[in-house]
């Protein structure tokens, strides 16, 4: 674990909520317990979605819960930098420009995939000679030229092995939605090599992506981070926390008058440690674990906090 280095990641696309703490806790905690840095990175390049000060907002809200990290970045800040990456690509002949929209996708489905991917059967696949042809059709996307001998296997620090053939599953990948920008895994692959990454902890619904990033590092040359993928919070339904859920805001609890120890308790007693009694987020440290982290969802109670 030495030179450990953690990341703290959130996106303005929303507020931090119940389910997004808890995450954040077990990284900052694994970070902090191995002697490590913490990087803090805004992921913010999601414009459409992205919420007039979310941002902001998950700043105060994580160091209202006693969160603190060495560095800061803001992705929107970094477009060159991707650029960069993206011509890379480009001229290594690894992307190539699409026009198929997401439902010209699920129509071109043969057969159901794994989880929430589709597959890409390459439509476009050498279709363009550049951008602007494809523009000329419909605005296009990058995506990422899978081969057939690409098969990557890595082992998860929380959920073990994890095997993918990714020319079978999930296909050709967009990696950018205009002609220089970048989509959350090539930002993400960029900026954890650039950064210094060396663990990347996150919920478990991104484990099926990230052989995805694996390929892009592998075609930039990049070093590739261990991984860390731990369960989310669920409603009682067992779907991802989301408003359908009553309101589990931090902000809300923030303004509701519970105190960050209170809030912090809670969230620990999912994991294992302690019994739900309050307790600054640095007492957890004497206590962290991921051995004690249940294998299954969290499952949050409207009323539960």
């Amino acid at each position: 674990m030495a030179g450990y280095v953690g990341r703290l990641a959130p996106s303005p696309t929303g507020a931090l909520h119940l389910g997004n703490a808890r995450t954040f806790m077990i990284a900052w905690l694994r970070a902090r317990k191995a002697g490590g840095k913490v990087v803090f990175r805004m992921e913010d390049l999601d414009h459409p979605r992205d919420k007039p000060g979310a941002a902001a907002q998950a700043v105060e809200d994580l160091r209202w819960l006693g969160f603190d990290w060495d560095e800061e970045f803001v992705q929107s800040q970094r477009r060159e930098v991707y650029r960069e990456a993206l011509e890379r690509l480009r001229l290594a002949g690894r992307i190539y420009p699409c026009v198929c929209t997401r439902k010209d996708v699920e129509n071109a489905q043969s057969a159901p995939h794994a989880g929430e991917q589709l597959f890409y059967p390459g439509t476009c696949r050498d279709r363009f000679a550049s951008w602007e042809a494809a523009a000329a059709v419909r605005p296009p996307c990058w995506r990422f030229r899978v081969t057939e001998n690409e098969p990557v296997s890595f082992t998860d620090v929380f959920a073990g092995r994890h095997v993918q053939d990714v020319a079978h599953t999930l296909g050709d990948f967009p990696l950018a939605r205009d002609a220089w920008g970048a989509g959350y895994t090539l930002a993400a692959v960029v900026d954890d090599a650039a950064m210094g990454v060396t663990e990347v902890v996150r919920g478990d619904d991104l484990l099926p992506a990230t052989p995805a990033q694996i390929l892009v590092q592998r075609a930039l040359g990049l070093p590739a981070p261990d991984y860390c993928h731990v369960p989310l919070a669920v409603g009682r339904d067992g779907r991802r926390l989301a408003k359908r859920h009553g309101d589990t805001r931090v902000a809300t609890y923030r303004a509701k008058g519970l105190s960050p120890e209170a809030l912090l308790g809670k969230l620990a007693h999912s994991c294992g440690w302690g019994d739900g009694s309050p307790v600054r987020l640095t007492e957890l440290l004497r206590v962290f674990t991921l051995d004690t982290i249940p294998r299954r969802p969290w499952v949050v109670e409207e009323d539960s906090l």
